[in-house]
């Protein structure tokens, strides 16, 4: 038997991480590979393409309905989707309420005590926003993902994430055996977008291991609860995250120990891609803007 690869995607919360992931595991199955996702995710929603369904019932929600987690059976929490995908989510609290981390912990247990990583090729935990609740870095401390891919953008705070994931991955990387998989840039078509990924990557010691393009498809998938490898095979888009499975697939044991960037450095990047104005730029608008507002009132 292949050795069981447990991969992770990880990234700012609403970058597209659960569809980014989703769809590359949609196109890994189809690659001939067993499948076992892990949503890490208190939404619940890093399995809802792949079930065509609303939102699975989770881990935790399950656990309290029952009266402890050791009262669940391995049926009732793994659900079956898209060509034989299995799928857990482990959930979270009420809101304000107890520590969705903790969820993180309890599901994983729970999944490896009975069993649900027997007969896989692949184990894919998809993991909430920063790396700076310890519930969160789970998959990373405890050694259970060795290789992270950060989905990011051009966007600042997606940047500013990433490189904050990477501090995590670096500060594992020594006692586990995690590594840095590498970048997936989704596009938010902002400036300069490829070359900005390019550059973080570069300075991470990684790689851009695909730009998926943004593509309304990808919409009109999630509208009807599936992927885009489902929907529109034929698709250009599901070409793209055909290609992100193969490059995955292929980056087997090639993952590296990240060098992240000090905040100064992040925000000197943006600074020589033009992306950030100096306070004195910034400054500068905001008086011209005033003196033209000002001669038009006269």
């Amino acid at each position: 038997m292949a050795k069981l690869r447990q991969i992770a995607f990880y990234g700012k919360g609403g970058i597209g991480k659960s569809t980014t992931s989703q769809n590359t595991l949609a196109a890994l199955v189809e690659m001939d590979q067993k499948i076992l996702i892990v949503g890490c995710d208190p939404k619940a929603d890093s399995t809802r393409l792949i079930l065509n369904t609303k939102l699975q019932d989770t881990v935790l929600h399950l656990a309290a309905e029952a009266g402890s987690v050791e009262d669940l059976e391995l049926e009732q929490v793994m659900k079956i989707g898209y060509k034989g995908i299995k799928c857990t989510e482990s959930g979270g609290p009420e809101p304000g309420v107890g520590c969705a981390g903790r969820g993180v912990i309890t599901a994983i247990n729970f999944l490896e005590e009975n069993g649900a990583y027997d007969d896989v090729d692949y184990v894919s935990y998809d993991v909430l926003g920063d790396v700076v609740c310890g519930g969160f870095a789970m998959p990373i401390r405890e050694n259970k993902a060795q290789e992270i891919y950060i989905v990011m953008s051009g966007e600042m705070m997606a940047l500013y994430a990433a490189n904050n994931i990477a501090k995590g991955i670096l500060k594992y990387a020594h006692s586990g055996g995690v590594r840095l998989g590498g970048l997936i840039c989704n596009e938010r078509q902002t400036d300069k977008e490829l070359e900005l990924a390019e550059e973080l990557a570069s300075r991470l010691g990684c790689k851009l291991i695909h730009f998926v393009p943004r593509d309304n498809i990808v919409q009109h998938a999630e509208l009807r609860r599936m992927t885009v490898i489902e929907y529109a095979p034929e698709s250009k888009q599901a070409g793209e995250y055909r290609e992100l499975a193969r490059k995955i697939h292929e980056n087997s044991g090639k993952g590296v120990i990240p060098t992240p960037i000090t905040m100064e450095e992040l925000e000197q990047m943006l600074l020589d891609f033009g992306i950030m104005k100096t306070e004195e730029q910034q400054l500068a608008d905001l008086q011209a803007k005033e003196a033209a507002k000002a001669a038009a009132a006269h």
